[in-house]
């Protein structure tokens, strides 16, 4: 190595935070930045809101929060020093909360200043941020540039945009330091420090896992690279938080756009690479104002590391479709259980593939034995659907019990006349009962296990099969829910276990068996026809004439339409299950309840025709 060349260690710490724990997540912050000291890391940087959690929604607009998030940051600095921490660089991200008024701009683009306004007089200005932590000192802060305001994003009610981008000078490297956001942004921060000179890009992210969203990372931070025209540390969340999940997925992309390193999915982990930079390949390095940002430079150190021998970095393997969601799936259970401190859960076992497929979700998140399934069986109840639930139950080692519902559905009918729909929802929200009896008794929290198919046409009894405190499945379709079954019982068969979901609970067809010989196809398409249209109008929010144009039957289309738009009352009313899609039910789709418009056929022109 000449003279001129420099080398550092960067790590990502790939970590699972508790949205609020502001002391919990600064003691995350300190084992995972003595790891990184013992791995020899000279920078490491951790994702976006560390200190906060992410998203911490509401409790922004808390001075109370925002000002303890800013003490936490000073505190965790002098920390780091106090544990002999302080000789390596941490990027931690926080609430920031500045001096004076400052609005949350209406739109997704930032405005260039923080003048207070009169429609919005707030006493502060609430910031997503990023600091650089180094002996004992907070030595610089940037605030997010672009604040997301689409799908389950809504900064752009919370935060006031950053318009400065600090340069931190490293033993001798520069480091310029973005958020999220902006490196979605084509000439945003990442083409500022393009033209400013810089030697590195750090990134802390939250960005939310959908499937296959691993695929549009890479891309994208390569596009940033260029930009950029240099390295990009991409450090992203782990963990469950609520409906979101957040895959980790960690990379660094060198400015030509090589992968370098790539953290596993769904763990937390520590990534390390070896960069060496040559300074004189920066022509130049600026400072001011470029753009619609101002450029500041800061140093820490001139002096280079002592010279090393790099080691290569370690690209993890990608998952297969249904492992990526399997895992995903299980993380937001699990984390959704322990962060609230709840104990065990419980749900119904009917035989059928729904609550097949949480059971096994759940053993897998927290243990068999902190899973209880109850088999209700009432008059209509095959005898398979008994057996069945028995079946898995031993297979997984969860606990088992059988409370016959027909003597209390009697009960009910002795002292009203139900009959038809009134009486077959009767049977579920008698269920409904005895489950939330048994969750308040024991302590478990009620797992519900409708799926996205179900949820979208109100194929659900609401306080009924719908009670409970989370869904699992509710963003998952029905005919991905026998997908991930088969996955489940091969990835077992793979490992030499027994495979936990029966053949039969997935080859049989799908029955609610509220009445007599009833199957789900009764009275809906078939769930390829019913999931590639929900996917088309839900996902894709497409009108009749372009759901038509997909090739989808206009009586079908129409009638699944009108199911799925009378059901939003019931969505409303449910609970919170992980996201897993492009746009799952809960705070991704927003629709009123009291709404009269209804998509209709297109007119046929004269003289056309529309098949």
């Amino acid at each position: 190595m000449d003279d001129q060349r420099r080398q550092v260690r960067v790590g990502l710490a790939q970590v699972d935070t508790r949205v609020g724990d502001l002391t919990g997540n600064a003691e995350l912050v300190t084992r995972w930045t003595a790891r990184a000291a013992d791995a020899g890391v000279h920078l490491v940087v951790f994702p976006e809101m560390t200190l906060t959690g992410y998203p911490p929604e509401d409790l922004v607009l808390r001075e109370s929060f925002a000002h303890a998030s800013e003490r936490a940051v000073v505190e965790l600095a002098a920390a780091l020093e106090k544990q002999g921490l302080g000789d390596v660089a941490v990027v931690v991200g926080y609430l920031a909360h500045t001096a004076g008024a400052g609005p949350a701009p209406a739109e997704s683009m930032p405005h260039d200043d923080d003048r207070p306004s009169d429609a919005n007089p707030r006493r502060g200005a609430p910031r997503n941020a990023a600091a650089l932590l180094h002996g004992g000192e907070v030595v610089v802060r940037y605030y997010k540039r672009h604040l997301p305001n689409y799908g389950v994003f809504d900064e752009a009610r919370y935060f006031v945009p950053g318009t400065e981008l600090p340069v931190v000078r490293l033993h001798g490297v520069d480091v310029a330091l973005t958020i999220c956001e902006d490196l979605w942004v084509e000439g945003g921060p990442c083409g500022v420090a393009g033209q400013a000179g810089v030697d590195l890009v750090v990134s802390p992210n939250a960005s939310p896992y959908e499937r296959a969203k691993d695929d549009l990372r890479l891309p994208l931070v390569r596009r940033r690279a260029a930009e950029a025209k240099a390295p990009i540390v991409y450090c992203n969340q782990v963990g469950g938080q609520d409906e979101l999940v957040f895959d980790g997925d960690s990379m660094v992309v060198s400015a030509d756009g090589t992968l370098l390193a790539r953290a596993p999915q769904f763990v937390e982990h520590l990534l390390t690479v070896d960069l060496t930079v040559d300074p004189t390949a920066v022509p130049a390095r600026t400072e001011g104002r470029i753009g619609p940002m101002t450029v500041t430079r800061h140093v820490v150190s001139e002096e280079p590391v002592p010279a090393f021998d790099a080691r290569p970095g370690t690209v993890a393997e990608p998952l297969t479709d249904c492992e990526e969601v399997w895992r995903a799936l299980v993380l937001g259970l699990r984390d959704f259980i322990d962060k609230n401190g709840m104990p065990s859960v419980v749900l119904g076992l009917s035989g059928g593939i729904d609550s097949a497929v949480v059971a096994v979700l759940a053993a897998d998140a927290l243990g068999p034995d902190r899973v209880h399934g109850v088999g209700l069986p009432s008059r209509y109840s095959s005898e398979h659907s008994l057996t069945d639930a028995q079946d898995l139950a031993t297979r997984v080692g969860l606990h088992y019990s059988v409370v016959p519902i027909a003597p209390m559905v009697d009960a009910y009918h002795s002292s009203v006349e139900l009959t038809g729909v009134a009486a077959e929802n009767l049977q579920a929200r008698v269920r409904g009962t005895l489950l939330m009896g048994l969750s308040n008794q024991h302590g478990h929290l009620l797992l519900t296990t409708g799926n996205k198919s179900e949820v979208a046409v109100g194929y659900s009894t609401l306080y009924g099969d719908s009670a409970g405190g989370f869904a699992p499945i509710k963003d998952v379709p029905k005919t991905l829910v026998w997908e991930l079954a088969r996955w489940r019982n091969e990835h077992a068969r793979t490992r030499g276990e027994v495979e936990p979901i029966p053949q039969h609970c997935i080859d049989k067809p799908p029955s609610a068996e509220l009445a007599p010989g009833q199957v789900d196809t009764d009275s809906l398409p078939s769930y390829d026809e019913l999931d590639a249209i929900i996917a088309d109008y839900v996902d894709g929010d497409l009108g009749m004439a372009e759901l038509l144009e997909r090739g989808h039957g206009a009586e079908t289309v129409a009638r699944v339409l009108r199911l799925v738009d009378a059901a939003e009352f019931k969505r409303r009313q449910s609970a919170p299950g992980t996201k897993i899609s492009l746009k799952a039910f809960g705070r991704d789709r927003r629709l009123p309840v009291t709404n009269r418009w209804r998509e209709t056929l297109p007119t046929v022109r004269e003289g056309a025709s529309h098949e």
